[in-house]
């Protein structure tokens, strides 16, 4: 198989079936051979189809010539008449995941960062990358989902997250390098048997080839067949989230019970896909089924890992981030949408709403505060003063949500929990209605 821009052109234009035609392409640029030959190629594609190109090189500061990299990036960018940035990001090498993890978590963080909308991200995975990650995964004891490796299309932010390469064999990109004469970086930690991607590539594909030497495409092939049946799990597990009230943040444990036990792992790892959060491990996922499910309804256990969070409150199951967002510092509210914060939503507030705060009270200005306890108010449709704390109990708010309850004060008087609650006495028809938008499951 060789590889041309004329290749690429119509694997690009295949993809765009799915995803539409690109307003820019930014291609993740490493420097070595694979993102240069992608790049270079890519040039001539863009300028017929009139779309941008920007060129990210991202700096893990992990290697001694790491500044080197960025200043050769950025020349072969400028070379190509190619706009280009370099990222600089610090990668956290205590978080577990191991250093390869960790730099690859870094990296499409930074990327994400960059994108906007309508915007394809381009990373050079080629077939011999989908062959070690098949490997790598299968070692692992992934299932259908890790089979499939690299997939090849995405979601990714505001954009998408294409691999145009996926189907070409490294040697074709050597030997377009070769014809065009292209300078790239050799990564020196790309050799060290260590890791457990470079000891699959240096010391077990070998092998495989020198039985098979079409092990790449064979593994390719079993990726292919794996996507399939991950998709078709995928849509089992949609069907049976929507019959468990269709919210991925809260899975009532009545439902859950009601399936088997491996659409059970197969629900809940969707929901987390979905949510945006980590998938666990096996053990993890048992913990979830054997400790979590089980647990008495009074009860409020725990599973967590990097990067998610399960919780059981009453009968339901919350999948969190590991992490929750502390609330943000008090101050006055305005007209303007208000953000809460990372995962706890915007509020927003209505003139006009068919019941709302009093127009009159809310042009005098409010204040938006956090629990602190001993909270009261009355609030509309009862018939004396609560205790906020009494109230949230009573409407089996969950507790890891109660301090972080946005609370409307006029003066130093209550007058609206969220959208849960109004004030009898601030309270109108019409009035400025308080809606809080993606506001996180409370129940």
């Amino acid at each position: 198989m060789t590889f041309s821009e004329r290749l690429l052109q119509g694997k690009l234009e295949e993809l765009e079936v799915a995803a539409g035609k690109p307003s820019r392409y930014v291609v993740a640029f490493s420097g070595g051979l694979d993102s240069t030959v992608l790049l270079h190629a890519l040039k001539p594609v863009a300028q017929r189809k009139g779309v941008e190109v920007l060129a990210i090189h991202v700096d893990h500061g992990l290697q001694a010539d790491s500044a080197a990299w960025s200043r050769h990036c950025e020349a072969t960018g400028s070379g190509l008449g190619i706009a280009y940035r370099s990222l600089a990001v610090t990668v956290q090498l205590e978080s577990g995941q191991g250093p390869e993890a960790s730099a690859r978590e870094a990296r499409y963080s930074a990327l994400h960062g960059q994108l906007e909308i309508g915007d394809w991200l381009l990373s050079a995975h080629h077939r011999e990358d989908q062959a070690e990650t098949l490997l790598l995964n299968l070692v692992r004891g992934t299932g259908p989902a890790g089979i499939a490796g690299i997939g090849e299309l995405r979601r990714f932010g505001p954009g998408w997250l294409a691999r145009p390469l996926i189907d070409v064999d490294r040697s074709a990109l050597e030997e377009y390098a070769r014809q065009h004469e292209l300078n790239w970086i050799e990564d020196p930690s790309n050799a060290d048997r260590r890791f457990d991607r470079n000891f699959l590539r240096h010391e077990v594909l070998p092998r495989l080839r020198s039985r098979w030497s079409d092990i790449s495409a064979r593994l390719q092939r079993s990726a292919r067949n794996a996507s399939e049946a991950s998709q078709l799990l995928a849509d089992l597990a949609a069907i049976d989230l929507e019959n468990l009230g269709g919210r991925p943040q809260r899975l009532p444990i009545d439902g859950l019970l009601a399936l088997s036990a491996a659409r059970q792992r197969n629900v809940i790892r969707f929901a987390l896909r979905s949510l945006g959060l980590s998938t666990p491990t096996a053990m993890q996922l048992a913990r979830v089924l054997d400790e979590l499910i089980p647990a008495r309804e009074d009860a409020q256990p725990l599973v967590k890992w990097p990067g998610a969070a399960v919780r059981r409150y009453r009968n339901a199951i919350y999948l969190l981030p590991e992490k929750l967002q502390a609330a943000p510092a008090a101050g006055p509210v305005g007209r303007s949408p208000l953000a809460l914060g990372d995962g706890l939503g915007v509020l927003r507030f209505e003139p006009g709403a068919k019941q709302g705060l009093s127009k009159a009270l809310f042009e005098r200005g409010l204040r938006l505060s956090f629990r602190k306890g001993g909270e009261e108010f009355q609030p509309l449709g009862h018939t004396h003063t609560r205790k906020l704390k009494k109230l949230l109990q009573e409407e089996g708010v969950v507790p890891w949500m109660r301090d972080r309850l946005p609370l409307l004060y006029a003066g130093d008087v209550l007058v609206a929990v969220g959208d849960l609650w109004l004030a009898a006495h601030a309270a109108s028809k019409p009035g400025v209605g308080v809606c809080w938008q993606d506001r996180p499951a409370l129940h």
